[in-house]
């Protein structure tokens, strides 16, 4: 008896390769998780303010010396700091700097704790791979949380108000007039903290379900004496009979939900005719095929197992996950009653894009 995977079968050079491309994957999954730990010691901010020894870094950081020692051979021998050997100092280039330790929707830095988190959940998922069923959110908090308030709060500060809601026609103008909004499992509240800021003249509510999530959005609005925002905790899917909103909007939260389209019908019911549902969601096709060159396609689908799809399904839903795609998005929209829907890149976010969909 043969099998086609017999050695006489097997290219050795193909093995080589591939082997060697594996152990390279897992050398950049911990290179990942030495960035989440640079970024939460305070290394690269360390790094950042010019070449130092490790001592000197260890001085500027509040650190261990050797532990930042070990750390920054990490980082050099993955590329991410410069090493001079007769001085012994390391550098941060200006450009990594940018990405690792710069304000604003630049730095990159807080996503690597999206693996750190994650792998804490492989065992659970390869668990529910068999039985059925998932993971439910609960067991992902506070950290989950915790981590997409840190990984979007730079991108919320540099481009919400000036970048991404001015690709909304007409919207700018009607918020400084004054109209009701609502944002769709707001998390933290930051993004409806700084359009209640931005817009004096409107009103907000942010829609979550985490007690903890919207005390920390109530706690922020009054450090900034807002007056014309509050938070409720609620079922998206169930919105309150009774409110009516201008503009609904939704910050990557929809393709988590157990009921995505129950929730889409209800954003639908709360707007009149011609009201619009702003929605941020995952940059990707529906499509498999053509996703195949994605550049972060393997993280995207990763978040999606380890995470999206899994939450959904813990309640019995329909296990969209992160890589629900445009075509579906589009679909799905379409079905809840909105139309015409407009698409948008979103500025200085590759994961993500803007729908626009107007209440019919």
């Amino acid at each position: 008896m043969t099998t086609t995977h017999e050695p006489e079968t097997l290219d050795p050079q193909r093995i080589e390769e591939f082997a060697a491309r594996m152990f390279g994957t897992f050398s950049a999954g911990v290179l990942t998780l030495m960035i989440d730990l640079a970024h939460r010691t305070g290394l690269f901010a360390a790094l950042a303010d010019g070449p130092a020894t490790s001592e000197e870094l260890a001085h500027r950081g509040g650190l261990v010396e050797r532990y930042a020692r070990e750390c920054l051979g990490a980082l050099v021998t993955g590329g991410v700091v410069d090493y001079e050997p007769a001085t012994r100092r390391y550098t941060m280039p200006a450009e990594h700097a940018a990405c690792l330790a710069g304000e604003g929707s630049l730095n990159v830095a807080p996503m690597s704790a999206f693996t750190t988190l994650l792998a804490h959940h492989v065992a659970e998922v390869a668990r529910v791979s068999k039985e059925g069923g998932g993971v439910p959110y609960e067991r992902y908090q506070p950290d989950f949380t915790a981590i997409m308030d840190d990984a979007s709060r730079g991108g919320f500060d540099g481009q919400l108000i000036d970048g991404l809601l001015p690709l909304v026609d007409g919207l700018s103008d009607r918020l400084r007039a004054g109209i009701a909004v609502a944002d769709i499992g707001c998390g933290t509240g930051h993004a409806i903290n700084l359009m209640a800021a931005a817009y004096p003249a409107s009103t907000f509510v942010g829609y979550d379900l985490l007690e903890e999530s919207l005390r920390r959005g109530g706690d922020e609005a009054a450090r900034l004496g807002l007056t014309n925002v509050r938070f409720e905790s609620c079922d998206v899917a169930a919105l309150p009979p009774d409110v009516r909103f201008d503009a609904v909007l939704a910050f990557d939260a929809i393709h988590d939900q157990v009921d995505p389209a129950a929730v889409l019908r209800a954003i639908r019911r709360v707007l009149p005719d011609g009201g619009v549902f702003v929605m941020v969601d995952i940059n990707a096709s529906s499509r498999l095929e053509n996703n195949m060159d994605h550049p972060i396609g393997p993280f995207l689908y990763g978040v999606s197992t380890l995470h999206c799809m899994t939450v959904s399904l813990a309640g019995g839903g329909a296990g969209l996950g992160a890589m629900w795609g445009r075509e579906l998005a589009l679909t799905m929209l379409d079905d809840a009653g909105f139309g015409p829907v407009t698409v948008h890149d979103v500025p200085d976010d590759p994961f993500n894009l803007l729908y626009v969909a107007y209440a019919r």
